[in-house]
């Protein structure tokens, strides 16, 4: 076999492997040494729990780091840089590595830094997830799941399509599996759906060239009639952040407030919904923690 003549993508996966922290994404901390009862012999990630977070066989991640894959599809490049937490400079010589063109600055962005990832992994008191600015979903704390539910995959999509907030709205495609929902908001529905329309319309003059919110566009005119009414009405503003009451089958109905951060340099949003200490919904929340916790245990 011949030499790499970018350099070795099963080192390069393994060095970036090891040096990442348990912590920073949400697992238990790693136990370096031998020590009796310990479960880990290193700091960094398993090979395991790297396929866990990319959503990748554990057989494909061992292939990759021993050379016997070589070639990645650009979604599971894009899945193990995420769950790496590499830097976009990494990432881009991740997908050099593997024989890939790097992500143009024309698309939207999909990469989730470093940071973000470890605030998504340390918050845990707060349902939080990320969104790429078209609002495809990127990822989730363990809280957001038990509040609202396991993000669903998308039926009869290629490969890698991400649930879509503006997708689930317009066509009925659910966003999270099980009954867990939202009962009500601040504001009427018809109020935030032409909010998203408008944020679409924003992004869509942002990335032209971006063949995800194109082929989105494309779908929603052709599917939904209230999408397209919207849509011609030519309005572009900013999604608000806005006050829902979410329903989980556990808890019953939760007041939140749901606030949206858009994060500078990398235009992904993080979504966050809070309730005030003290309050009964807070309370909710704290016991939906608790499951949370000792389902990933």
């Amino acid at each position: 076999m011949q030499d790499d003549p970018h350099g070795d993508l099963g080192a390069l996966l393994r060095s970036w492997r090891d040096r990442l922290s348990p912590v920073d994404v949400g697992l238990a901390p790693a136990t370096v040494g031998l020590a009796p009862g310990s479960s880990r012999r290193a700091a960094g990630l398993r090979r395991e729990e790297l396929a866990s977070l990319a959503g990748l066989s554990v057989d494909y991640v061992v292939r990759l780091e021993q050379g016997r894959a070589r070639r990645p599809s650009a979604q599971v490049a894009a899945a193990l840089a995420r769950a790496l937490q590499l830097s976009e400079a990494e990432r881009d010589h991740l997908f050099t590595v593997a024989g890939l063109l790097p992500p143009s600055p024309g698309e939207v962005p999909s990469h989730v830094p470093p940071g973000v990832q470890r605030l998504v992994a340390r918050l845990g008191e707060v349902p939080l997830a990320v969104f790429t600015a078209s609002w495809d979903l990127l990822s989730w704390s363990p809280l957001w799941a038990a509040l609202l539910g396991e993000p669903a995959a998308p039926h009869g999509r290629a490969p890698g399509t991400r649930p879509n907030l503006i997708r689930s709205l317009f066509t009925g495609e659910p966003l999270h599996a099980g009954e867990n929902g939202i009962v009500s908001r601040s504001g009427s529905i018809d109020r935030f759906a032409a909010s998203l329309v408008a944020d679409l319309r924003r992004v869509h003059g942002r990335y032209p060239d971006d063949r995800g919110v194109n082929a989105l566009v494309a779908e929603l005119l052709a599917a939904s009639d209230a999408f397209r009414q919207l849509w011609v009405s030519g309005a572009v503003g900013e999604h608000q952040s806005e006050r829902k009451v979410m329903h989980n089958r556990i808890v019953g109905d939760v007041e939140v407030d749901c606030d949206v951060f858009s994060v500078a340099g990398s235009d992904v949003r993080i979504v966050a919904y809070t309730a005030a200490t003290g309050s009964e919904a807070a309370a909710k929340l704290d016991f939906l923690r608790v499951s949370a916790v000792a389902a990933v245990r």
